[in-house]
């Protein structure tokens, strides 16, 4: 049996003859050849951003003393390691699928971000610990500073989302939310800093710390389910399983569909098996019904597809098949 591999095929199906069906593989935001906007650059720039204004966020809130600042900094922290591990993730899914990794590195992605979440949750917990602390003892803040450099961390954000805004690719969305977050939390900031500059009332920069801290954990929390759904090989949460079956069953010459295994490989490549019941005898015809029920499946974003055909109908299959030897 023959191999397709993404760079070669940049707009066709590979053909396995009248039993097997299977689509290229390829990814819309990683893919050289595919027409979208390339983010790997746009990470790069970002990456370039971020660290920067890391930098100048920990030095502000060091010199003023704000821990609204420095947890603003954690959070951009976060989103450096966040672009970090994406952009890696994405140049590793270029790399070409071998015997050993038939699907090459497309799920190096999930894991990126499944650590992301758990980072991002890990540097919530120290911003609410602290917080906790400064509510205990408060400490003097210059709000002046602090006002500054949080102004200064609002314009990096800006800059950095409209870099990554658009993409369907996880780990680009993952970051692009690390920086959303980041964004509101230096707005806050700001409005913290002017409270305090007016009313000398450092309660404000704790507080603030702990609502950042929330939005922290709220992110993370949805990155992690839809890295978990992916890992452990749901059906995505954006495709309708009913919907497909039928969309598959209504093509002309197709009988019946059954045994079917919806999931994902990354976040913008789903992958389906299935067996396709067809009388039709024609190979040429098979070849078409083929052809149709692939292209149907695209706007599901299904890019890589089995589909076994059989000419004998089985009454007893489920829709859904266990794998493996029944229990009992």
């Amino acid at each position: 049996m023959g191999h397709s591999y993404p760079e070669q095929c940049t707009g066709g199906d590979s053909e396995e003859g009248a039993g097997h069906s299977h689509n290229t593989l390829h990814s819309d935001d990683t893919s050289p050849h595919s027409t979208g906007r390339d983010y790997r650059r746009a990470m790069k720039i970002a990456l370039i951003i971020t660290f920067i204004f890391f930098l100048v966020e920990v030095a502000g809130g060091l010199l003023s003393g704000s821990l609204a600042l420095i947890s603003d900094a954690g959070h951009m922290f976060s989103d450096l390691l966040s672009l970090l591990l994406s952009l890696g993730a994405m140049t590793l899914a270029l790399q070409l699928p071998t015997k050993e990794r038939t699907y090459g590195y497309h799920r190096g992605e999930i894991f990126a971000a499944f650590i992301n979440s758990l980072l991002l949750i890990g540097v919530s917990a120290g911003i609410l610990w602290e917080a906790y602390q400064r509510l205990l003892n408060p400490a003097p803040v210059q709000g002046g500073l602090m006002f500054t450099v949080a102004c200064v961390g609002l314009v990096a954000n800006i800059a950095v989302m409209f870099l990554l805004h658009g993409s369907h690719n996880l780990n680009v969305r993952s970051a692009f939310l690390h920086v959303a977050g980041d964004l509101v939390s230096s707005l806050a900031v700001i409005g913290a800093a002017v409270w305090i500059s007016f009313t000398g009332q450092v309660i404000a920069d704790p507080i603030l710390s702990g609502v950042i801290a929330v939005l922290i954990v709220i992110s993370a929390a949805r990155i992690f389910r839809e890295t978990i759904v992916i890992l452990l090989q749901f059906t995505p949460q954006s495709v309708d399983f009913d919907a497909v079956v039928a969309d598959m069953a209504s093509v002309k010459g197709v009988d019946g569909v059954h045994h079917v295994h919806l999931w994902s490989l990354c976040s913008d490549i789903n992958v389906l098996d299935a067996h396709v019941y067809s009388c039709e005898k024609d190979v040429e015809k098979i070849d078409l019904i083929k052809r149709e029920i692939k292209q149907r499946l695209k706007k599901y974003r299904i890019l890589h597809s089995t589909l076994e055909f059989e000419c004998n109908e089985c009454k007893e299959c489920a829709l859904v098949e266990y794998i493996g030897n029944h229990p009992g």
